[in-house]
């Protein structure tokens, strides 16, 4: 019972999360989520649960699919087609590990994806100190930290 109500509660927090989130952010619980599937897929296959790691990695594909889909390349220019270029090597990467089953494939993509997070936490960074004028009091987007539990 306490399992239920703990992910009720996990559900109505990410959602509320997610409406009150700005595009620089939604990007960030996108990326948040990817790295939690891909650490959960690593434990289901130590747990040899190949069918939840198929599906978590399947979920991880989606998302950087969605990732790859928000690139603006007119403003984005050359970074816009160089992460064009890495998000697909880190779709391949993962369906390599998840037809392996290879945790060592999985953490490339981990700490590739961690690299783009950092970069990006950065760039919102700028973005909230320009919206607000000085930087927030919140923490919410320090470099690779993982706070969320989003279900994207």
């Amino acid at each position: 019972m306490y399992q239920s109500g703990a992910s009720q509660y996990q559900k109505v927090n990410v959602t509320s999360e997610v409406l009150d989130a700005d595009p620089h952010r939604l990007i960030q619980l996108l990326m948040e989520a990817a790295l939690t599937r891909m650490a959960q897929a690593k434990g289901a296959i130590q747990r040899k649960d190949m069918q939840e790691k198929a599906s978590l990695l399947g979920r991880v594909n989606e998302i950087i699919q969605t990732l790859k889909s928000s690139l603006d390349h007119a403003q984005g220019g050359e970074l816009a087609g160089n992460l064009d270029r890495l998000y697909d090597y880190m779709v391949r990467r993962i369906l390599e590990a998840s037809g392996q089953n290879s945790t060592d494939m999985i953490d490339e993509v981990m700490g590739l994806m961690l690299e783009v997070k950092t970069g990006w936490d950065g760039i919102r960074q700028e973005y909230l100190e320009s919206v607000h004028g000085t930087r927030p009091e919140t923490d919410e987007s320090s470099p690779g930290r993982l706070s969320s539990s989003v279900s994207a």
